[in-house]
């Protein structure tokens, strides 16, 4: 642990604020200011000590100004200065003055603050990290002090373009005629893709809260309720494994609209888009092209395809012969694309590109290289000759000096090209190697005519794609009582998302607007009317009172601030983010709680418990319940039958309830520790 060195404040060092105003930001002071007199206020950024004169680099959110204390006009402010240390806080008073030498790296360079008063308002401790925007402190650090990190201007820059987009989309919103209205934190679970975070109800025991994984249902019911065009930006709170690109609590644009076509919410998504890039200083303009789902998956591997390159995928399929395939082991689908320009990698590269292959899902990845003397492969011998190479070839567009990839999948699973999704995984990697992204694009796109259902591999079944209530092209919807279960694969939905560089802005769809239809997919879901009217009642009889068509859509406000900042991370652009653990390090969260509040919620912890081999030839067995805070709990075991054994009480043990000891001979145990607590 990182222990800091306390700074004992000196006496009549520290100032006080008083009715002293700050007249300019930092980073503010300009060659036009020369002349006026100014006061400043923030954290010493730097010092240099040169005898006579004193320099102190003071910033604030805005910038640094240099600030130059000297000691023959100015003493007590120069000897003050002397005491000012990193991170102190502080108040100038002075007058700007041109610099003798300007400093084109800082927007103040052209002048600096001759300074008449210096106030030190508070001292510091010496920081674990520099506050500077290129350090080289582990993320961990950063965040378990983010109230330092927060202090260095990259920080302020990414947080000041996410409120300029925030703001941006709601005047764009309010413009459009969209009403911001807030739904509840405290609502009820419903099935809606992740498991939710629950929150004990004190006044109704043994019954929860959940945090919203979205405001779905009542953006839905808002429409029933005449609001017509709503609009929200909302935190929402998903329960899922946790990946980089992902925080247990996000924040979203909710979006809903009464009587829409498709294309009238892509027209709203899109002028929302062009004003928020604006703002960041993107150019682009709608409408955004449209993509269907299945071309999308067989054409770049990928639901959510970068369209910043080429490289687009090939069915090859019909140039391997079932005796082909035997003793390659593929069977489905074969997949290829020509990497262009690979041609030259080594034998090692294509090894690193086949174990990557593998991890993803592939049986293998084979390839053929492209020369001026036609192709080679280790599968010429195999395919008996050129020949069907040179129809690979042909058939993906490889050119000489291009390397040609060859994808079969693993594993089959209903409804997918698992083949495809391979190689558009290999895709994207070969991109970025061979420099093929042009990183200066924003390529829009709408994926569209996407899956009703998904097979899951965990339930063994078909779920919905995206959520329950998501519309169903009409053709479709006498497929939902096929006796053949893999026609579900077949429904197509009346989803959409909006991708931009290969990033999943958002999804949405038109919505199930009547009952009858609704309560069809439900069944189809497998659920019971039971099922049906406890999670869902008050949602279907809403339904029944004359519901409008009506649809929307939610969209990521972190990743769009985390794209348009040029961040690769999503806690870039968040004030106070978890890790990929979903642990909050500065606030020490999750934690644990005080029994008491267990007890007003009516909860108990399960026990467990630990063995521990006393060397009286005894045992311990401490009792705890992963929960509780300790109460009072002993630090050491003192053995009763032989004080010399001492054992200390195991620090990874919480909501520690009993501890007992064993005696050897008599088998007798003996409470060594007993938290004494009301029942429930």
């Amino acid at each position: 642990m990182h222990r800091l060195k306390s700074v004992p404040p000196e006496k009549n060092l520290l100032d006080f604020l008083g009715n002293l105003q700050r007249t300019h930001y930092c980073g503010a002071l300009r060659a036009s200011d020369e002349g006026r007199d100014a006061t400043v206020m923030g954290w010493v950024s730097g010092r240099r000590d040169l005898g006579n004169l004193l320099f102190l680099d003071i910033r604030d959110r805005t910038g640094i100004v240099q600030v130059v204390f000297n000691k023959e006009s100015q003493p007590s402010a120069h000897a003050k200065a002397e005491q000012a240390r990193s991170e102190f806080v502080v108040a100038v008073e002075g007058k700007v003055i041109k610099r003798q030498k300007a400093n084109p790296e800082l927007a103040t360079g052209e002048v600096e603050l001759l300074a008449t008063k210096l106030h030190i308002l508070n001292n510091a401790k010496t920081p674990p990290f520099p506050i500077e925007d290129e350090i080289n402190a582990a993320e961990e650090t950063r965040l378990r002090y983010r109230y330092l990190d927060l202090r260095r201007s990259k920080p302020h820059r990414n947080l000041a373009l996410r409120h300029k987009i925030v703001l941006e989309i709601r005047k764009t919103m309010d413009e459009l005629g969209f009403l911001e209205v807030e739904t509840p934190m405290l609502t009820r679970s419903t099935p809606e893709g992740a498991r939710d975070y629950l929150v004990p109800s004190r006044v109704h025991h043994g019954q929860f809260y959940a945090l919203p994984q979205s405001p779905q249902i009542f953006k839905q019911i808002l429409m029933i309720g005449g609001m017509d065009r709503y609009f929200q930006i909302v935190k929402c709170f998903r329960d899922e494994d946790l990946r980089a690109d992902r925080q247990p609590e996000f924040t979203q644009l909710d979006v809903e609209m009464s009587f829409p076509r498709q294309d009238d919410i892509f027209h709203v998504i899109e002028t929302v888009m062009v004003r928020a890039c604006g703002v960041a200083g993107v150019k682009t303009q709608g409408p955004f092209p449209h993509m269907l789902y299945k071309d999308a998956i067989r054409k770049y591997g990928s639901d959510k395809p970068d369209l910043r390159f080429g490289m687009e995928l090939h069915d090859v399929s019909q140039y391997f012969t079932s005796a082909d395939r035997q003793p390659l082991g593929l069977s489905g689908s074969i997949f290829a694309l020509a990497a262009t320009g690979a041609a030259s990698y080594s034998r090692r590269q294509i090894e690193e590109l086949n174990e990557r292959g593998i991890s993803l899902g592939a049986k293998g990845v084979y390839t053929i290289k492209v020369g001026g003397d036609g192709p080679t492969s280790s599968l010429e011998r195999l395919m008996g000759g050129k020949g069907r190479l040179i129809q690979i070839v042909e058939a993906v567009g490889a050119k000489t000096g291009d390397l040609v990839v060859i994808v079969g999948a693993q594993k089959h699973i209903p409804g997918t090209e698992a083949a495809a999704l391979v190689t558009g995984q290999l895709r994207l990697l070969l991109g970025e190697q061979l420099g093929l992204i042009d990183k200066s694009k924003w390529q829009f796109v709408w994926v569209t005519g996407f899956p009703l259902f998904e097979w899951s591999e965990t339930d063994m079944a078909w779920v919905s794609a995206q959520h329950p209530f998501t519309g169903i092209v009409e053709e479709d919807i006498e497929l939902l009582e096929r006796e053949d279960p893999n026609e579900k694969g077949k429904i197509r939905s009346k989803g959409y998302d909006l991708v931009l560089n290969g990033n999943e802005l958002g999804s949405g769809s038109i919505r199930i607007h009547r009952q009858d239809i609704q309560e069809r997919l439900f069944r189809a879901l497998g659920l019971s009317e039971e099922q049906l009217r406890s999670r869902f009642g008050f949602f279907l009889d809403a339904l029944t009172y004359g519901t409008p068509p009506h649809g929307g859509i939610a969209l990521g406000i972190d990743r769009i601030a985390m794209l348009l900042a040029g961040e690769k991370s999503l806690r870039e652009v968040i004030a106070f983010p978890k890790t990929t653990a979903a642990v909050d390090l500065m606030a020490n969260s999750p934690s644990t709680v005080d029994g008491e509040q267990l007890k007003q919620l009516g909860i108990r912890a399960s026990q467990r418990d630990r063995k521990i081999e006393c060397a009286c030839g005894g045992e311990w067995r401490i009792y705890y319940d992963e929960i509780s805070a300790p109460i009072n709990v002993p630090s050491q075991l003192k053995c009763p039958i032989d004080p010399k054994y001492v054992y200390l009480v195991p620090d990874d043990l919480s909501g520690i309830t009993l501890i007992r000891h064993r005696a050897p001979l008599t088998q007798k145990w003996a409470d060594f520790y007993r938290h004494v607590e009301d029942d429930v």
